[in-house]
This record gives C-alpha cells, sequence and structure tokens, in this order.
C-alpha cells in the first residue's frame, strides 16, 4: 500500500475508521461496508452524484475518467480538494458528503473479504 493511502487514516481521523482495499489498479476507499472514494496514482477521488456536485463545482474539481473502447468514461467519483488534507475537519466534512452519496446510491454495503484460512495440521498424540 501506497504511503499516500496510508496518510489517509490520519487525514480523515474525525471523520471515522476507513478502510483501503487494492482494486481496479488503485485503492477503494470504504467507511462502513460502502465505497466512499478512490485513489488513482495517489490522488484522492471522492464519490459523487447530482445532489452532491455543486460542491465540487464551486472549485472546479473534475470527475475520475478512465479510456474504454476509444472514449473517455467519466465515473461518480470526483477529486478531492487540496484543503482536505490540511484541516481534519474539512476532510470529516467531505468524508461525510461522500458516504451520505454512498448510502444515496443505495447499494448495499459490501463485506469486508474472508481471509484464508490456513489448514492446521494436527499432532499425534504421543503413546505412552
Amino acid at each position: 500500500m501506497s504511503e499516500f493511502v496510508e496518510s489517509l487514516h490520519e487525514i480523515f481521523e474525525r471523520f471515522g475508521r476507513i478502510e483501503p482495499r487494492r482494486m481496479f489498479g488503485g485503492h477503494g476507499i470504504f467507511h462502513e461496508g460502502r465505497m466512499i472514494a478512490i485513489v488513482i496514482k495517489d490522488t484522492l477521488y471522492l464519490k459523487s452524484d447530482a445532489e452532491s456536485a455543486e460542491h465540487f463545482d464551486k472549485q472546479n474539481l473534475p470527475p475520475f475518467t478512465y479510456e474504454r473502447n476509444g472514449k473517455t468514461m467519466p465515473m461518480s467519483y470526483r477529486q478531492a480538494p487540496a484543503d482536505l488534507f490540511e484541516d481534519r475537519e474539512e476532510a470529516a466534512l467531505w468524508g461525510r458528503r461522500a458516504y451520505e452519496t454512498a448510502l444515496r446510491s443505495g447499494q448495499p454495503p459490501k463485506k469486508k473479504p474472508a481471509k484464508k484460512k490456513v489448514p492446521v495440521k494436527k499432532k499425534k498424540a504421543a503413546s505412552p
């Protein structure tokens, strides 16, 4: 995990616990089982929708996009404002907005991926 992704625990400390998970060439950032952000190439993008778009638009924060079949495809994640990294209260505010957006999306919370169990070999009892 990158140093940037690790730093998000501290940045969002006033918002609540976050859980980074590796996915699609970056990381998904989860809070209470819901994905609230993505990190691609050490850039944080927060979940957004029509209701939260005005906050991003005021600061000209672009959406995360990717190329698919020669077309640019935007996702429902917008670049986080720079102030968020300097002000824990600002980070908490933006974290709550992203979480509320995730709640409005109607997607059920994702469960933590199960850890692989390593079989334990039983020792044979020593004979008397």
